[in-house]
């Protein structure tokens, strides 16, 4: 299965793409590395890579950033962080990438416990990985050709037994579950 991994360099990319290339082709993506460029703030970049990578069966992404802050010190700026690229950034990937995937595609965003069991500091990443949560489920009821979609929600990375992680994201690609949140470790 050809899969697209956008993030392969951050800290669930690095776990996933030596485990998922056992058993699949890996295509990487990232802001500054990996086989190809892609800012996910920015839908241009996100149409440019669907129409440079050809006969995609799965994209994953493990990609975005999100402010990390109190109450007192958000405001609509380090909101929009969270927005642009985490939020934002995974739907245009599904939006745009929709159109290219291959017939029985599967599309994997990545949300995070934040956006069932939010803590303190963290509001902007409640708003965001529920965003996503909600995005994947209302989605999962449209997409054509076979696609489909899910969420892996993941607890702290570091908390996480890796092969749980793997296991999670490997169930979405690999199995025909759709509308999904996968959640690891809460």
């Amino acid at each position: 299965m050809k899969t697209l991994l956008i993030g392969a360099n951050g800290e669930i990319g690095k776990i996933l793409n030596p485990a998922l290339a056992k058993k699949h082709e890996i295509i990487s993506a990232g802001r500054n590395s990996g086989d190809f460029r892609i800012d996910l703030s920015d839908s241009n970049s996100i149409e440019k890579l669907f129409e440079e990578v050809k006969n995609i069966d799965a994209c994953i992404c493990v990609a975005g950033d999100c402010y990390t802050g109190n109450l007192l010190s958000l405001d609509e700026k380090k909101l929009n962080i969270g927005i642009q690229n985490k939020l934002l950034g995974q739907v245009n990937l599904v939006l745009i990438g929709q159109k290219y995937l291959n017939d029985n595609g599967s599309f994997t965003l990545t949300s995070g416990k934040m956006g069932d069991k939010p803590v303190k500091n963290n509001i902007s990443k409640a708003i965001v990985n529920g965003g996503i949560n909600s995005f994947v489920l209302a989605t999962s009821l449209e997409l054509d050709r076979g696609i489909r979609i899910n969420a892996i929600s993941p607890a702290k990375v570091a908390d996480i037994p890796t092969e749980d992680l793997i296991n999670a994201y490997a169930k979405s690609i690999e199995e025909t579950i759709n509308g999904e949140i996968i959640k690891v470790n809460y």
